[in-house]
């Protein structure tokens, strides 16, 4: 019976020890260079696992499923999804290079975004993408100048934005004014006709994240279905896509499974077909994220300084914010525990703070093994998602944060850690 924790695999867990045992074998104190070359931290992905869970997600027809890229883009996460059948969303032009390097055709490309300009809208034209989701009243007009120069006839989707008297504020916007999209009542001044280089045929909604309840999340996007009905007809619009986003969320806080919220993904599907059924249209397409790769993920970084002070107790990492942000932003930790071979059973909850001259560089107040010692290791959990592309890794120069994937048994590095002497000039 493994000691680890749910949602750390215990065949990894055995290989992220066998790595930290031999580099504390290896480890000359007397080496000024140990230090400059350490990892500080590193992201390590769990490739089977990943294409387990992807596998499942499609073995089902309600829903067209896309990955939003800004989630995680490393080539070997893209390759998992490219061969388990999914699309992408790409909202920049960094994105729409790395997909189309892994021979993605541009055909399953998505162009999200706020803030698309003609100049990237042609380059997308030009680079093949068809389909876009359009956010404001210019980039409909610069779209189409751009595809009737260019004589292409892209797939287009109306970005449209809700409220709700009950809504409430999260990272996507929720109840807020946010740049994502026009009102109804805004989308509803235009005359389609006017547009004759796009085929607008579909409305995008997305504006709530990390939803942890089915019945919350259906009951949201049944609201959305007869305002975006109600502004298709306003619009003589043949309603032929419906694109929901995402939101689909983890629940970074359960201690176990037992006490983890966990979306049904069965129950989703069902719910799916019912709104596809009620909104009329020909495909209903999802944007997954951290649903789709946030498990398979996970983060090691290492205890440099433990200490009481106004008798709480405290440790300071190696790495934090600089690696992982989504604590200060969302004020949600990561789970953790400690990387050992052998369990403690006694537990005492700690004030997790990285190496940043700043207070906001915190991961956390959470439960870790009492007698955890300066130089263990720690290892979170659900870091596949909005780790290592959302870090904020250059304040105070420290080390960028390595990547690894497992599969197969074998850890391999893909990423290395990568100093300040090699980014600064």
């Amino acid at each position: 019976m493994s000691h680890f924790p749910h949602w750390l695999d215990n065949d990894l867990a055995h290989n992220l020890l066998a790595k930290v045992d031999a580099e504390k074998q290896n480890d000359n104190f007397y080496e000024i260079n140990t230090i400059i070359e350490s990892e500080n931290g590193y992201f390590v992905y769990h490739l089977d696992k990943l294409k387990q869970h992807l596998a499942k997600l499609q073995q089902q027809n309600v829903v067209k499923l896309w990955y939003a890229v800004k989630a995680n883009p490393l080539s070997n996460i893209i390759k998992c999804l490219d061969q388990q059948g999914f699309n992408f969303d790409v909202a920049s032009v960094g994105e729409l290079s790395q997909v189309l390097s892994q021979a993605i055709s541009p055909q399953r490309i998505l162009n999200t975004g706020p803030a698309k300009s003609k100049k990237q809208l042609s380059y997308f034209l030009q680079q093949g993408v068809n389909t876009f989701v359009v956010e404001s009243l210019n980039q409909l007009k610069w779209l189409n100048e751009s595809a009737a120069s260019l004589k292409k006839q892209p797939t287009v989707l109306l970005r449209v934005q809700l409220q709700w008297q009950e809504g409430e504020k999260n990272p996507l916007g929720g109840n807020s004014l946010t740049p994502f999209g026009l009102a109804t009542q805004e989308w509803s001044k235009i005359q389609l006709s006017d547009y004759p280089a796009l085929n607008i045929c579909g409305l995008h909604i997305f504006q709530w994240g990390n939803m942890l309840s089915n019945e919350k999340m259906n009951s949201l996007w049944s609201q959305m279905v007869p305002p975006l009905t109600k502004l298709a007809k306003q619009l003589q619009m043949d309603l032929k896509i419906l694109d929901l986003g995402g939101g689909l969320g983890l629940d970074y806080s359960a201690q176990n499974e037992e006490q983890s919220q966990k979306l049904s993904w069965e129950q989703i599907i069902d719910d799916l077909a019912v709104i596809k059924a009620d909104a009329g249209v020909e495909e209903l397409w999802l944007e997954l994220g951290r649903f789709a790769v946030g498990e398979c993920g996970y983060y090691v970084t290492d205890v440099v300084d433990k200490k009481t002070n106004f008798d709480e107790q405290q440790l300071v990492l190696a790495a934090g914010i600089n690696h992982i942000i989504r604590p200060a932003i969302t004020e949600q930790a990561f789970p953790v525990t400690t990387l050992r071979a052998k369990a403690s059973t006694k537990t005492e909850k700690y004030h997790l703070h990285g190496p940043l001259c700043t207070s906001l560089d915190k991961l956390g107040y959470v439960p870790i093994t009492a007698d955890i010692a300066i130089g263990e290791s720690l290892v979170f959990g659900y870091c596949g998602a909005y780790g290592f592309s959302e870090s904020m890794p250059f304040f105070l120069c420290h080390n960028v944060a390595a990547e690894y994937v497992f599969s197969e048994g074998q850890l391999q590095r893909v990423r290395t850690a990568q100093t300040a002497s090699e980014y600064l000039m």
